[in-house]
């Protein structure tokens, strides 16, 4: 039975690994000239955390994370390599880490919620891992590379607000629909867990 749990997190794992690169096969898009693109990954980030939980869906983003180290064009518009991390765009994908795990803990919380309101909790979840967790990282990190000011590169980043945003919302949602679907028992609140028993 063990083997059987292990094989299933691995496949977990490696299954929103590949969806959060599958979705860097949509060509980013740069706006009034920045020079961090907008990209669909971090919808796949927050889904890692909202459906696997903080430790399986970190690990998924660190195997992403690892490919791109590894030079392996995994990220939106073929990049990939250490220079990416060197980058403006670094601490955006080195904040895709923590915002991972800060979206797994909470939704783990979300999760304890009245059935009705689990989505709202998920979406929040997806909110503040997926945006300000990445944002607080990536928003100082393209400061310092760029040699520009905080507050400018703060102002920089709103327009990925909108985005950021929707995804989270998109997100949540589906990871909502997914914890109604598929029982992940690692997720599931203690109390069920315990009346599954």
């Amino acid at each position: 039975m063990e083997d059987l749990t292990k094989a299933r997190a691995i496949a977990e794992i490696a299954l929103l690994a590949a969806i959060i690169v599958a979705l860097g096969l949509m060509p980013p898009l740069y706006v009034l000239g920045l020079t961090v693109p907008i990209t669909a990954q971090t919808l796949g980030v927050m889904l890692a955390g909202a459906v696997l939980g903080a430790r399986r869906g970190t690990a998924a983003v660190a195997v992403v994370v690892l490919l791109v180290v590894a030079s392996l064009p995994v990220l939106s518009g073929g990049r990939g390599g250490v220079g990416v991390i060197l980058g403006p765009t670094g601490g955006y994908l080195l904040g895709w880490l923590p915002g991972a795990l800060v979206t797994g803990l909470l939704a783990r919380r979300a999760l304890r919620l009245p059935t009705k309101a689990r989505a709202f909790g998920l979406v929040g979840a997806c909110l503040v891992g997926g945006v300000v967790v990445v944002y607080a990282l990536g928003i100082p990190w393209t400061a310092v590379v760029t040699g520009l000011d905080l507050s400018t590169t703060a102002v920089g980043a709103a327009v990925f607000l909108p985005g950021d945003l929707l995804k989270a919302v998109l997100a949540g949602l589906a990871a909502a629909a997914v914890h109604r679907q598929v029982r992940i028992d690692h997720m599931r609140p203690d109390r069920e867990l315990a009346r599954a028993r």
